[in-house]
């Protein structure tokens, strides 16, 4: 299992939706559970809590990933992503990246300054402070997972047409793409439910087979939240369904069989 692998479910857990009322609300508890190939590799949770940054009352996002079972002994993940982000604007006021995948670590905290569209990187394992330029709208990984989730018209959206966003990540601002691909009705743990799918373009050659190699079903209601990943890797395959959901700020719809 590569090193991508928790850290893959935080970036593409990515909803929508169109409605004026917000899609979440504080309390909103996801868990997914993690396949690579026949192993249960780990789970990923997010979250939503309320938190006071800088006096002002701000969502409070917090994602984790960590390996299980056989596969925390030789692949170890212990991952943390946070985001503050503002309630009105859904712009991010700070994150925080913690990771540890396989030995592989980060430890940065970065801070945006959204009157002056600057960001500052505080690295703590390699003891730096960087500051960068950023576009109106940029998100950081889990900010965008809740900006998506409100953006406007997207289930007027056309099989072929794509969304596509800023995102910091590793210091420096990247068009995030998602190509709306068909809606299915996928039989899950909860019963059938109606998805809008999507597929991520990502980078082939180093770990995916080709840049469509992501998959992404969409809960097709008023929560959009991710329903179930896959990835074609360049050594194995990875899934992820949900698992488990509280708090959701609008009815999970199933369907009858």
């Amino acid at each position: 299992m590569k090193k991508i692998a928790i850290f893959l479910i935080l970036v593409v857990i990515l909803g929508f939706d169109t409605q004026k009322e917000e899609a979440y609300s504080i309390g909103e508890f996801l868990k997914f559970k993690v396949h690579y190939g026949m192993l249960i590799a780990g789970y990923a949770t997010i979250e939503v809590k309320d938190a006071t940054l800088n006096d002002q009352s701000v969502y409070h996002v917090v994602g984790k990933g960590y390996s299980t079972g056989m596969t925390k002994f030789f692949f170890k993940v212990e991952d943390l992503y946070e985001s503050y982000i503002d309630k009105n604007t859904r712009n991010p006021y700070r994150f925080v990246r913690k990771i540890n995948e396989g030995g592989y670590t980060k430890n940065q905290e970065g801070f945006f300054d959204q009157k002056a569209n600057k960001i500052t990187v505080k690295d703590y394992k390699h003891k730096t402070e960087k500051t960068f330029g950023f576009s109106k709208n940029t998100q950081d990984i889990l900010s965008s997972f809740y900006y998506l989730r409100n953006y406007p018209n997207i289930n007027k959206i056309k099989s072929g047409e794509s969304v596509i966003i800023d995102m910091f990540f590793d210091n420096e601002t990247t068009k995030f793409k998602l190509k709306f691909i068909g809606r299915e009705d996928i039989t899950t743990k909860f019963g059938i439910v109606s998805t809008m799918i999507f597929k991520p373009l990502v980078q082939s050659g180093r770990i995916f087979k080709e840049k469509e190699s992501l998959t992404i079903w969409i809960s097709d209601d008023y929560n959009k939240i991710p329903i179930r990943i896959k990835a074609s890797l360049l050594v194995g395959s990875l899934k992820a369904d949900l698992e488990e959901y509280k708090g959701l700020q609008h009815p999970f719809k199933l369907k009858l069989k």
